[in-house]
């Protein structure tokens, strides 16, 4: 080869429907690039409108991507039976708290609270305010809208894992961004005492796992990074919002897609289970040391008689 003479790079991929849009992502089915526009998704990664129309789903790059459940013998994407399942239990205990507001005390989560009883740390994901509808309706909608992507292109034992596991980081998160507890301050009994519900952390977790995904496979983020933005916001104008659980629910979502795709090549894949089990370990001994460091004060307050606390 001619060492002087200058190296032409290769022609730039792009969507054959839109010539002046270049495009890394390629169809599943045939391997053509496809632009932001004419990709349809599927649990297998996505498909241009040829493949859709064909029904030629491919299927070898889901499990390299996702280890995803695939396409059904229909070639249709598998129904997102969890999002279903776990809308419905919002929903109905929605119900249940409108019906006895107990209900809503028996599942919070405070950071006393959870210090006693560590189910709360996942319970109060299934809980939402009594005292407005618009709380549930737009988790609702949110976990419809990414579980309706994710569920399939994960496959329904990941997504539960992933949507437990941002649950579970977000609730941690609230407790280790709360100030040390002081008993003679009350701004900071406040703190530790205030209750939380909602499933806006898991709901968080799902929005940075989507946002992993379109990047992993090449579609565009900005959709995805303006309703990130709308929503980390929302605090700023809405003061009783925790923002500390949409952090932490949305750091553990997408640690814990990076771990998905790290361990779901076909030789991986037996490490996937080992790995979220480390990771819900170290959630639970940040928790754990948190309260270490606030012991004497919780001890404190918990051998008061009812009533002074």
């Amino acid at each position: 080869m001619d060492l002087d003479k200058p190296v032409n790079p290769p022609p730039r991929p792009v969507c054959p429907r839109h010539p002046e849009r270049v495009s890394y992502l390629r169809c599943v089915g045939c391997g053509r690039p496809a632009c932001p526009d004419c990709q349809h998704p599927r649990a297998n990664g996505f498909e241009c409108p040829d493949c859709v129309g064909s029904g030629d789903h491919g299927g070898s790059h889901a499990s390299v991507v996702s280890g995803g459940d695939g396409v059904t013998e229909k070639g249709a994407a598998p129904r997102p039976i969890v999002t279903f399942v776990i809308a419905g239990l919002c929903t109905l205990v929605y119900a249940l708290q409108r019906f006895d507001p107990t209900v809503t005390n028996l599942g919070d989560f405070s950071a006393v609270a959870g210090y006693v009883q560590p189910w709360r740390f996942l319970t109060a994901a299934f809980l939402h305010s009594p005292d407005t509808i618009s709380h549930l309706l737009f988790n609702m909608m949110s976990l419809y809208a990414m579980g309706q992507f994710l569920e399939p292109f994960l496959g329904r034992a990941r997504f539960v894992a992933l949507y437990l596991l941002s649950a579970l980081g977000g609730s941690v998160g609230y407790l280790l961004l709360l100030p040390a507890l002081d008993y003679s301050d009350q701004a900071s009994r406040m703190a530790w005492f205030g209750g939380m519900v909602g499933a806006s952390g898991a709901v968080f977790g799902l929005f940075t796992a989507v946002f992993l995904v379109l990047r992993r496979v090449g579609s565009s983020v900005g959709g995805m990074v303006v309703l990130l933005a709308i929503n980390l916001a929302l605090p700023f104008f809405y003061p009783n919002i925790a923002w500390q659980a949409h952090l932490g629910g949305a750091v553990v979502g997408l640690v814990t897609a990076a771990l998905l795709f790290a361990t779901a090549a076909p030789g991986r894949r037996r490490w996937t289970w080992p790995v979220l089990a480390v990771e819900a370990a170290v959630l639970v001994a940040a928790a754990a040391i948190k309260y270490g460091a606030n012991a004497r004060e919780l001890d404190y307050i918990l051998a008061l008689p009812i009533g002074m606390a």
